[in-house]
């Protein structure tokens, strides 16, 4: 995409074409550590959770049927999100260009929808795929690499959507003081439903097709890795998945309803009434489910279907709360957690913003 980054030793763009991404993140190899061992080593604070990663399997039949089932659900959604957030961002962004900054991996699909999008507006638009971790930080190495190519103005973070809120605070924290960037994150998401972007399709809590698959709807790469002798974050590449790759099909799908809505109305940032409503709706939740399975550390409590999800497929779940069991959105996570033998409590209104919630089993 550009010179600037040819001396970095990246994974290039994965499994999606060339002009659509690139991840400024270095390959690395590393032993797979069980779940179970993997979550009682976060919990009892031995090791960061990117400091390891769990073997990622291919999705089952029946899992890829539900993915199937949620694009023709909720695709035609996403492509006209897509185009809502796109007309934003061309709005917002006044200099030559703009620089998404996507973070792996949720917010991938979204990213490269976006600037294919703006392309379509006549936007210059690059994007770039980088590392976030929570309780550690951004990855310096590739943002400041991003700023030295095209300046900070029009740098935009994307994501696919907010749980609670970690992440949005991390890029804040990471960001404080960098006179460089907007006090306030320019972050993208489709669904806000806690209130924590700059900028969201919508608050709702739905079912995005493009989360309810790991690699094999985001590049063939793993989330990133921390790394342990510097320089720039890493990934695992993992082309065993290749077979059951839907990268770049995914995106042509969106891609062909987005060019096929007629008018949208232009996204727009919350106000102040609304994002302080979002938040204390969703803190409420967080807080009373924590006090209600006796939990101190928030990150036990995975709010929002897409991380109630990753949850049961990712980490060890104690159990599941959903609002509606018969919810169409919140079928896969009805499957997943039959299959791991984890109890699913209905709970209507109880999850306030969120159609679904995962508690994490304490290992410590």
């Amino acid at each position: 995409m550009i010179n600037t980054f040819a001396d970095l030793n990246t994974v290039g763009s994965g499994s999606y074409a060339p002009d659509d991404v690139h991840f400024l993140l270095q390959p690395v190899q590393m032993e797979v550590t069980d779940v179970e061992e993997k979550e009682r080593l976060i919990q009892t604070k031995q090791k960061h959770y990117s400091e390891m990663i769990s073997l990622e399997s291919a999705p089952t039949d029946v899992h890829k049927a539900l993915y199937a089932r949620a694009l023709a659900q909720n695709g035609a959604r996403m492509a006209t999100d897509v185009q809502s957030l796109a007309l934003a961002l061309n709005e917002a962004c006044t200099g030559s260009s703009i620089v998404l900054v996507s973070f792996v991996r949720a917010g991938l699909p979204l990213g490269v929808l976006l600037r294919r999008a703006l392309i379509d507006m006549g936007r210059d638009a690059c994007h770039y795929g980088i590392s976030i971790v929570r309780d550690r930080g951004i990855d310096t190495v590739a943002l400041e690499a991003i700023v030295q190519a095209h300046g900070a103005e029009n740098i935009v973070f994307v994501d696919g959507w907010t749980g609670k809120g970690a992440i949005s605070g991390e890029i804040k924290r990471c960001l404080n003081g960098d006179s460089r960037f907007p006090a306030e994150p320019r972050l993208v998401v489709l669904a806000d439903p806690c209130g924590r972007a700059w900028l969201a399709a919508s608050a709702e809590d739905w079912v995005i097709p493009s989360g309810i698959l790991g690699a094999t709807v985001s590049g063939l790469v793993s989330r990133s890795i921390w790394p342990a002798n510097g320089g720039l974050h890493g990934c695992v590449v993992y082309d065993h998945l290749h077979e059951h790759d839907v990268t770049r099909e995914f995106i042509e799908q969106i891609e062909a309803q987005r060019k096929a809505v007629g008018p949208v109305p232009q996204a727009s940032p919350w106000t102040d009434s609304q994002r302080l409503e979002l938040q204390g709706a969703a803190m409420h939740v967080v807080e009373s489910l924590a006090a209600r399975f006796d939990i101190t550390n928030l990150n036990r409590v995975k709010p929002g279907i897409a991380e109630a999800t990753r949850a049961v497929l990712r980490r060890v779940p104690d159990h599941v709360l959903v609002r509606d069991r018969n919810d169409s959105d919140v079928q896969l996570l009805m499957h997943l957690t039959e299959s791991a033998g984890v109890s699913v409590e209905e709970v209507g209104a109880a999850l306030g913003p969120y159609r679904a919630v995962t508690i994490i089993r304490s290992l410590s």
